[in-house]
């Protein structure tokens, strides 16, 4: 039986295809393991096209206070806390951890003294024990951290706050523990209320230098205002004249209710190295007024600024006071900066932008701005103070820019998270991809080693056939001419007797028919089974044809087993049977044979005695070739003997069922 090349294929592809998918397939683990090839390609697209429109971190250095530091332990675990009293009660929207940053020889900018546990604690004037609002355990998105921590507080009313820590950081120099931050922001809404406040801790340096309390809410950050989208701005940058006070005047087109200034400092980083000092530009002593006449005749001054160190001054600057309504707004230059080392005798000073606010919105962006005894350089024109923008583009609001640069963390700590999954993901595919590769190579190679051998079982199953024509050929007509020479002859012995003559011409006429329906039957093997009704019947009306006159038992035990023979395996056994008779009547000079057939359900025994001459049966050289073709081809087992009594004994024995392990002798319908 030959084997589809179809189910060849199918049999490898169900063996090996489950165990490459169980190989490649890797239970998910979170939530990105979860997500499919495909969406993790569009999660880092979205990540990067959302990081191109963040701020970035643009690290300051040279002005400005660091911010705040507990006193140094030699254990990590230790309470330190900070409080910050707003003087009136808010509702707070989120509050802003910025943390000190160092410069580490190998990760590049990280945050230092940061705790690694803290609980924030919020409370009323009523309530001076306060409520736990948010704790934050260790985790792999909490540090490292370069960026603002964000603890949103969902509208609760406080006039304090307070962090507190018992698991304190290594600060890097020294890897003492420590407790730091560089500010803390309370937002109410756009307004920073913790800025400037009253600051409380465990314990603090209090050197009023780099590290003192009021560093804490003082506005400064560790960053540059770097957003990421807007045109680029120069600054605005003017000479003093000797014994003459330059103004600054913004006209607001009408009054408004202000009650906070912010000023952004000239940015000398336009050359590398640096030309100049970071706190070029700004003056020793202001003053800020605010008026509604153009003339300043109701002026009343709002702040009073001085700036006796570096850590007094900041990249962008902010102070609060107490909000006044007003059209006008004048920033008096007391005292001028230091003079520069390229020009002693010319000091100048100068901003990027000045912000003036009424509830949390610019009002002074794009307002007109005049200067008094001012000069005005055309490369550098005052118009700049109130543009909008600085050397790196816009200006965003605080709040806002402190939420871009949280969510740039978020987003820089879930990119390579999301870029290993995916490289994960790529050596399984590639891995995936070269199994099949070899499957498909063993498959090719299956599919034709089984159309070769596809190939050759037909080849063989067509010499089968041929045989099995030949052989019937041989068989079916070699007996019926046998036959009708004996016929002949008898009729030539009966010629007297016209009765006996004509009944013999009727057997002559009977068998050249049944020759004709041999041959054709020969050519068609599908109408083999027209050559007999029975195999019995069969077997008796060839005894009667071909053995003629002789004495003739036929035996048969277990005939009711015959139903469940093929009708190829009986007709193979009838013509095996009339060649046997073929063989006796020409060669074997007998008088009398006996034939027995047993069949049972494993076995069919056939066997056929003359008396006559005998046959050489040594090692089976006495068998006659067409006997054993026949033999051959029902996959049985032929023995010739000679009985002690005489004569000849043929027997053959087939076991049908190991039949079905032989392609060669595949049965036809």
């Amino acid at each position: 039986m030959a084997i589809k090349p179809i189910r060849l294929c199918r049999l490898i592809a169900c063996l090996l295809l489950p165990g490459a998918a169980c190989m490649a397939k890797k239970p998910p683990s979170d939530d990105l393991r979860r997500r499919s090839l495909s969406q993790l390609e569009q999660r880092l697209v979205e990540i990067d096209d959302e990081l191109a429109l963040l701020a970035r971190y643009s690290i300051r250095s040279g002005t400005g206070g660091i911010g705040y530091r507990s006193k140094f332990h030699t254990e990590e675990h230790h309470t330190e806390w900070v409080e910050i009293d707003f003087r009136a009660e808010y509702p707070l929207d989120e509050i802003m951890l910025v943390p000190v940053i160092r410069r580490d020889a190998q990760t590049g900018f990280q945050a230092d003294g940061f705790p690694r546990e803290f609980r924030l604690i919020a409370g009323t004037e009523d309530d001076l024990q306060g409520n736990v609002i948010a704790e934050f355990f260790e985790e792999p998105r909490f540090l490292p951290r370069v960026a603002p921590l964000s603890i949103p507080c969902h509208g609760i009313k406080a006039s304090w706050i307070r962090i507190e820590t018992d698991w304190l950081s290594l600060r890097a120099f020294d890897e003492r523990y420590v407790f730091q931050l560089a500010e803390i922001m309370a937002f109410s809404g756009p307004e920073n209320v913790a800025l400037h406040r009253l600051v409380h801790s465990r314990s603090n340096r209090r050197d009023g230098l780099a590290w003192d309390e009021r560093f804490l809410v003082d506005g400064f950050v560790p960053y540059l205002m770097d957003a990421a989208l807007g045109e680029k701005s120069v600054a605005f940058i003017s000479r003093f004249t000797t014994n003459i006070h330059p103004a600054l005047t913004i006209d607001l087109g009408e009054t408004q209710a202000v009650s906070r200034l912010h000023l952004h400092a000239v940015d000398p980083s336009d050359v590398l190295p640096q030309a100049l000092a970071s706190d070029f530009g700004i003056p020793k002593r202001m003053h800020l007024d605010g008026a509604n006449h153009a003339d300043f005749s109701d002026a009343q001054t709002l702040l009073d600024l001085r700036f006796e160190t570096i850590y007094d001054m900041a990249p962008v600057m902010m102070w609060t006071f107490p909000e006044t309504t007003n059209r006008y707004f004048r920033l008096n230059i007391d005292a001028p900066a230091e003079d520069p080392p390229f020009a002693p005798d010319a000091p100048r000073f100068g901003f990027a932008e000045i912000e003036l606010f009424s509830k949390g919105t610019n009002m002074a962006l794009g307002k007109t701005v005049t200067g008094t005894d001012v000069y005005e350089n055309p490369q550098r024109p005052i118009s700049c103070l109130t543009d909008g923008r600085n050397m790196y583009g816009t200006i965003l609001p605080i709040r806002e820019w402190m939420t871009q640069l949280r969510q740039r963390h978020d987003l820089e700590t879930e990119r390579p998270l999301v870029v290993q999954e995916l490289n994960l993901r790529y050596e399984q595919q590639k891995d995936l991809l070269q199994r099949m590769g070899w499957l498909s190579a063993l498959l090719a190679v299956g599919i034709g080693f089984t159309i070769l051998i596809d190939r050759m079982l037909r080849m063989r199953q067509v010499r089968q056939i041929e045989m099995r024509i030949a052989a019937d050929l041989h068989d079916e007509l070699g007996a019926n001419l046998h036959t009708i020479g004996l016929l002949s002859d008898l009729a030539e012995g009966a010629k007297v007797d016209p009765e006996e003559l004509g009944m013999l011409h009727q057997r002559i006429r009977a068998v050249t028919e049944r020759s004709g329906i041999a041959v054709r039957n020969c050519t068609d093997m599908f109408g083999a089974n027209d050559l007999h009704k029975g195999l019995v019947a069969d077997m008796e009306r060839a005894a009667q044809r071909i053995m003629a006159k002789l004495d003739h038992e036929l035996t048969i035990k277990g005939e009711e087993h015959i139903g469940r023979l093929k009708r190829r395996t009986c007709f193979d056994l009838f013509l095996f049977y009339k060649e046997c008779l073929v063989n006796i009547s020409r060669h074997s000079g007998a008088t009398q044979f006996s034939t027995r057939l047993e069949i049972t359900p494993r076995e069919i025994n056939l066997t056929i005695r003359d008396n006559g001459r005998g046959l050489s049966s040594t090692s089976g050289t006495g068998i006659p070739g067409s006997l054993r073709r026949r033999a051959k081809l029902l996959g049985a087992k032929i023995t010739v003997d000679s009985p002690s009594g005489g004569g000849t004994r043929i027997n053959l024995n087939l076991k049908p069922r190991k039949r079905l392990l032989r392609f060669i002798n595949k049965e036809l319908p």
